[in-house]
């Protein structure tokens, strides 16, 4: 699904990634933790394809194709989605207008047929009934005045309509009480399928109990230092990161 090698990324003309070599398979769950500063949300940028961060040396295959090459819609249309640490207000925009033109033009780039405005009403009540939201907050401006809690589980409304086969969760946990986290938690667990692929990026173990991975890798300087199962990030929740960092965290 996804095949990063010896990628090297600067922002600003200062290098961020220095090397980082990565593989996710379809039907898996990778988590990459680390400190802060060590290039997680970079990578995740990257991925989703935000102007700005110049890949300077390596590659990145996501099935078969030249990710890279891609313009970040047309990533999006081949399902390649992110979900934000912070996500954006869009004043203006109801959040129910946003799903259906994201929908629609999601379909519209894979030659897909529309779906006309009850459609898409219908659809998103089926997904939004699980994860809490209500009829009021579809019909506000997306994300305005929305608290955290309630914003990440809109991120998670939208991965549930648009069935992404990448999906990348930055630091999802952000802002959210534990009942919050347990919800978010449960909807992204929900998704999990064979076919879809999602990378995590965490600086804390805590979420990891609840959206359990298959893979764990530790993000510093740059680069890939250490790799495991999900007893990694037990480890790394108990002795912090500078033993496996070997500087401090």
């Amino acid at each position: 699904m996804l095949e990063i090698k010896n990628l090297h990324v600067a922002v600003g003309g200062k290098e961020i990634l220095k090397g980082l070599t990565l593989s996710v398979a379809e039907g898996e769950v990778h988590a990459i933790m680390g400190p802060n500063g060590s290039g997680k949300s970079t990578l995740s940028y990257v991925l989703a394809g935000r102007e700005g961060y110049e890949i300077t040396q390596g590659s990145i295959s996501y099935r078969g194709e030249d990710l890279a090459t891609m313009k970040t819609e047309d990533r999006a249309a081949r399902g390649v989605f992110l979900a934000m640490q912070y996500p954006v207000e869009i004043p203006g925009v109801t959040t129910l207008t946003f799903l259906k033109t994201a929908l629609n033009a999601q379909r519209r780039a894979r030659g897909d047929s529309e779906l006309d405005a009850m459609s898409v009403l219908k659809l998103v009540r089926q997904k939004a009934t699980a994860l809490q939201v209500s009829e009021e907050m579809l019909k506000r401006a997306l994300n305005v005045g929305f608290y955290g809690g309630e914003k990440k589980r809109l991120e998670i409304l939208q991965m549930a309509i648009f069935e992404p086969a990448l999906a990348i969760l930055d630091e999802t946990y952000s802002g959210l009480d534990i009942d919050a986290l347990k919800l978010v938690a449960e909807g992204v667990n929900a998704l999990r399928a064979p076919e879809r692929a999602m990378l995590v990026i965490t600086h804390y173990q805590r979420l990891l109990n609840y959206i359990v991975p298959d893979r764990v890798h530790v993000l510093a300087g740059g680069r890939i230092v250490a790799e495991g199962g999900k007893e990694l990030a037990h480890e790394l929740e108990a002795k912090g990161y500078a033993h496996v960092v070997k500087e401090p965290a």
